[in-house]
């Protein structure tokens, strides 16, 4: 039997209690709480599919990235690297990121398939990429690659 992601990290955080690593077994509950969160969201509770368990664990890594930042800016070194150690963490989780000339090259297909040109045609190019890149990249990148290309 396949295990889940939500049940891989149910066992992963039992390992991390039993191993006394806080800094994991921190991040994983409230990972987990957010799931569970997204499970009873709605009319009527459900389990969540791996893919929707994953986007859980993107926005909640997106979070740590944002409070990470805005604790660096804020001068509060210490708690801006604690939100960086919950990051890799959930970055365990994720599906390894694209890099940069991986994802120009997407949005580089993408512009020659759809014709487009000129900022103008930024939401056609984004149609097109985000199927090819979801959960690979950020939103943020990805807007700004399209835009970078478009504009050059």
């Amino acid at each position: 039997m396949t295990t889940t992601l939500k049940q891989r990290l149910q066992d992963d955080l039992t390992t991390a209690i039993k191993t006394r690593d806080e800094l994991r077994s921190a991040t994983i509950r409230l990972t987990l709480s957010a799931i569970t969160k997204e499970e009873v969201a709605g009319e009527q509770a459900r389990a969540l599919s791996d893919d929707e368990v994953l986007k859980v664990i993107a926005r909640e890594a997106k979070k740590r990235r944002e409070a990470a930042e805005a604790f660096a800016q804020g001068g509060r070194a210490e708690s801006a690297e604690r939100e960086r150690a919950e990051g890799e963490v959930l970055a365990e989780y994720l599906p390894k990121q694209l890099g940069d000339e991986e994802l120009a090259g997407i949005v580089k297909a993408a512009i020659a398939e759809t014709g487009a040109s000129g900022p103008k045609a930024m939401g056609q190019v984004m149609k097109a990429v985000n199927p090819k890149v979801a959960g690979l990249a950020e939103g943020g990148r990805v807007a700004a690659e399209v835009k970078r290309q478009l504009a050059g």
